[in-house]
């Protein structure tokens, strides 16, 4: 799965708000320079000016899910869908970290949530196709353990369907 924005476009996109130009713009930079931690204090600085800013924010929790800090990301998206519920973004990252945990239940249910709040979200489409594929391996895995006698007709779909997730996650 993968998030609507790199974090790049994110920053540059966010970097023309004009009350945050500065704060996101040097953030940018610090990101893009290598200097992750400096670029997620900046943020966090203006975020103590400006707690409630939405794009702050959300920068914020990008860069966390970019940092692999799953735990403060979480935190940060959830809230954004408690504060702003008919946002998708929010939603479709939510599902992501959920969909990388292996939380394949609670990732279709944010995308189902994103897409109902934007039906035309290209990203959460996308991140709902492989979540659903990677739940219907998970039935069929499911059929076949339950199965007294498992069948090659199951076995051709779980062999089928584990090549496909193979062949979804290396592409670029």
């Amino acid at each position: 799965m993968r998030l609507p924005l790199s974090i790049l476009a994110l920053l540059a996109a966010l970097a023309g708000m004009p009350a945050r130009a500065d704060d996101l713009a040097g953030a940018q930079r610090l990101w893009l320079a290598g200097q992750k931690a400096q670029a997620v204090e900046q943020v966090e600085q203006a975020l103590a000016r400006t707690p409630d800013d939405l794009q702050l924010r959300f920068a914020l929790g990008v860069m966390r899910m970019e940092l692999g800090e799953r735990a403060k990301a979480l935190a940060i998206f959830t809230r954004l869908t408690q504060d702003f519920p008919d946002l998708a973004d929010p939603y479709n990252n939510l599902a992501v970290l959920h969909a990388a945990a292996g939380e394949l239940d609670e990732a279709k249910a944010a995308l189902e949530q994103a897409l109902r709040l934007q039906p035309e979200h290209a990203q959460a489409q996308e991140n709902l196709g492989d979540v659903l594929l990677r739940l219907a391996l998970r039935a069929y895995e499911r059929a076949q353990k339950a199965a007294v006698t498992p069948t090659d007709a199951l076995a051709t779909k779980i062999n089928r369907t584990l090549a496909l997730t193979r062949e979804l996650r290396a592409a670029p």
